[in-house]
């Protein structure tokens, strides 16, 4: 793998068991990116990485220690390390430690390599500029956003042998269209494959939501049956599953701590997937933390709470398997992906006798993690629904409810995915527009 020793990496580790560790685990991240930010539709700042950063993992006599540099070379690690091993016998000892895993293979090579992401970083401004003409085909002011490629290049190395490596390209980009007087709208995409005519789609969706929401009107506070786009989705999706992850039940960070995999926690209508293996999602991972391979699982399969997301240490302390999702700490998801109903936009709107609809929110908050209790604020085009027609678009709104009343609500499922991820959703998702009765709505404080 260019520009990563996997010789001297392997050296490394010996190294270091020598020092008396009872694990070592070492991740190299090699990225290679530039990303163009816009403003006022042009271009306003391009920025290029090449670097390189290190996560090390030390375990000795129970005690855990988990590092991470952006060092010149590994050389540099050697200070840090020593002073590690001094206090070593000052931390206390891990509650819920287990030893790494062998590695189910002893190399492991994964590689998805889009050359048309290589040839976009190269020349962003003519992406940028495409983007922008698209955007401007509708009657909008200005565009602002953010496009980005390159390359990622990961490197795993353990103790108990294992030697994984995988390369794969990227690109992520969202765009917020404005249309005076106070129209605006967002969309996004992201994937491992450059496919112009989605970035096209990123471009159009937003200009048509700002034109389509200009000259908004109040709406009452109440109770609402509300269609959330893919974008608000994927973002309350990202908490709700984030709280599948064992540590956060072991921490009583959840809202599913008081259930157990064969539970009910959502619609029948409701199957979320967590899928590693997903090649055209940028979380794509052949191998997890711990040089366990990946695989997809169900975990809300037709509304039943499958699995909690485990490493080795969750799933000893809970007394089963785990799930290849670590996190060396804390078990996490890959890419979360949810199974298509058959619903088209118009169906979700037809359904719907006094509602809203809702295409980006921002500002999530939780103010009980194991009642589920969050708010969230509803942002760009935002409609009020009668009688089955889009009748108006209205002034920001508050969604605050639980999750899980939005998840046991859900009514209707698009059949249509989208590619999200942008900075409101750190996990790539593949979301469709959903429609959720009896939904709390309260006015947005300015």
């Amino acid at each position: 793998m260019s520009g990563i020793d996997l010789d001297y990496i392997s050296k490394f580790v010996s190294e270091l068991v020598k020092k008396d560790f009872d694990d070592v685990a070492i991740k190299v991240e090699k990225r290679n990116s530039v990303m163009t930010k816009m403003a006022n539709s042009s271009v306003s700042v391009v920025q290029s990485w090449n670097s390189i950063s290190i996560d090390l993992y030390l375990a000795k006599s129970k005690r855990i220690f988990v590092l991470h540099f952006e060092p010149k070379s590994l050389e540099d690690l050697q200070k840090p390390i020593d002073i590690m091993l001094s206090l070593a016998d000052r931390v206390a000892e891990s509650p819920i430690y287990a030893p790494l895993p062998e590695p189910s293979k002893t190399r492991h090579v994964e590689e998805v390599i889009d050359k048309r992401v290589m040839e976009a970083a190269e020349n962003m401004h003519s992406l940028v500029e495409r983007v922008v003409e698209v955007a401007h085909r509708e009657r909008i002011d200005s565009v602002a956003g953010m496009l980005q490629a390159g390359l990622i290049e990961t490197v795993l190395a353990t103790s108990k042998g294992a030697m994984l490596e995988e390369r794969k390209t990227f690109v992520q980009g969202y765009l917020r269209a404005f249309a005076h007087p106070d129209g605006s709208g967002q969309w996004c995409y992201t994937s491992t494959t450059l496919d112009i005519n989605n970035i096209e789609f990123m471009a159009s969706t937003a200009s048509q939501y700002a034109v389509e929401s200009k000259n908004r009107s109040e709406v009452e506070p109440g109770v609402y049956d509300v269609i959330l786009s893919p974008m608000v989705f994927a973002n309350l999706l990202e908490y709700v599953i984030s709280m599948t992850s064992a540590m956060s039940v072991i921490m009583g960070w959840s809202m599913f701590l008081r259930n157990r995999p064969g539970d009910t926690v959502a619609s029948p209508l409701l199957t979320v997937l967590d899928e590693p293996k997903n090649r055209g999602l940028p979380n794509f991972a052949g191998f997890d933390d711990e040089g366990v391979e990946t695989y997809n699982k169900p975990i809300i399969e037709e509304g039943v709470l499958k699995t909690f997301l485990h490493n080795t240490k969750t799933a000893k302390h809970m007394g089963t398997t785990t799930t290849a999702n670590a996190g060396w700490l804390t078990p996490m998801p890959w890419n979360i992906v949810v199974k298509p109903g058959s619903a088209t936009l118009g169906d979700l709107v037809s359904e719907v006798r006094r509602g809203l609809l809702i295409t980006n929110n921002w500002y999530t908050r939780l103010q009980n993690y194991v009642e589920g209790v969050f708010s969230t604020v509803a942002r760009d085009a935002i409609f009020y629904i009668e009688n089955g027609r889009i009748a108006r678009p209205v002034t920001r709104i508050r969604v605050a409810d639980r999750f899980g009343n939005v998840l046991k609500n859900i009514a209707m499922i698009g059949k249509e995915l989208y590619n999200i991820q942008w900075w409101e959703v750190r996990v790539p998702t593949k979301a469709p527009y959903i429609l959720v009765k009896n939904v709390n709505i309260s006015k947005h404080a300015i």
